[in-house]
């Protein structure tokens, strides 16, 4: 009973590492850059939100204007970033999304504060019972929250016009420009998008350890997700985030114990070092064809 708790308890927190790694993997997917800045957006949108609804503005009110904002960081974004880099190494825009970083960080500082902000969602984070199991009622929230965010992407990639755009730009980007599909466009969609993704966990996780500017941090985390899960996959980041929280239960449970605890800090980078050397584009990324 406890292994099989230990293992749904960090299944279900895993789910919070993958709402992180989503918005990665989007923006990785349409366009071939890791984008840095992804944890800052995630942070600017938290605190955006946090401090909306402290101002009195009612929660669906705030959680729209938020959305809006992260709209219009994301056509900026596009217009005076990415455009003037268009056919740049991905080098050099990585280290755009880098100084975007620290821009976005400041400028929410400047405008918002740097105090931590209380997240009350209604969520207690106990234990609750499922039967015979023991698991976090907040986990559980987090995690069919994950599953809602899947499926909306998933119809989105699979059901509308935009997202067969977006499949065909990330397929083949030369191609997609030869039928007249708009790249700038199809890169603030998003963009957009990956910050809505980011809203979400940034809320979640605002809510379980206060909005502050260490919550940018929690990309970190999500490294190891991406390797094993691979940049191009949302299956992958979700599969990436439950093995990651899983593994790093079971090992605290098992393995702590007798070297003195504390592995959740670095259990999850020493297996992501593993799926290296035995699959470098993780479970289900795409692996690089290269002519020779």
């Amino acid at each position: 009973m406890l292994f099989l708790e230990t293992l749904i308890g960090g299944l279900l927190a895993g789910t919070m590492y993958s709402l992180v790694a989503i918005g990665f993997v989007l923006i990785y997917k349409a366009s071939g850059v890791f984008n840095f800045a992804q944890g800052s957006i995630l942070l600017f949108s938290a605190l955006l939100f946090v401090t909306l609804h402290e101002a009195g503005v009612p929660f669906v009110v705030a959680i729209l204007l938020t959305i809006l904002a992260l709209v219009l960081l994301a056509i900026l974004i596009e217009k005076l970033v990415l455009r003037p880099l268009t056919n740049r190494s991905p080098m050099t825009l990585f280290m755009a999304t880098l100084g975007l970083s620290y821009a976005i960080e400041g400028i929410a500082q400047g405008v918002m504060g740097a105090t931590v902000h209380e997240l009350d969602l209604g969520i207690d984070d106990v234990p609750i019972f499922i039967g015979d199991l023991l698991v976090s009622q907040f986990d559980l929230v987090a995690a069919v929250t994950a599953v809602i965010l899947v499926t909306v992407l998933a119809l989105l990639f699979n059901q509308t016009r935009i997202g067969i755009s977006l499949r065909a730009v990330a397929d083949d980007t030369r191609a997609a420009l030869s039928i007249g599909i708009n790249l700038n466009h199809i890169w603030q969609i998003v963009w957009a998008v990956a910050g809505m993704t980011g809203l979400v966990a940034g809320i979640l996780w605002g809510a379980r350890q206060g909005v502050q500017f260490s919550l940018s941090l929690v990309v970190l985390k999500a490294l190891p997700v991406l390797i094993i899960g691979g940049f191009t996959s949302i299956g992958g980041a979700i599969a990436g985030g439950l093995i990651v929280g899983a593994s790093e239960n079971l090992a605290e449970a098992y393995i702590g114990p007798a070297i003195g605890g504390g592995i959740t800090g670095w259990f999850a980078y020493f297996l992501a070092l593993a799926f290296l050397f035995i699959r470098p584009a993780g479970l289900f990324g795409e692996r690089a064809i290269e002519r020779v």
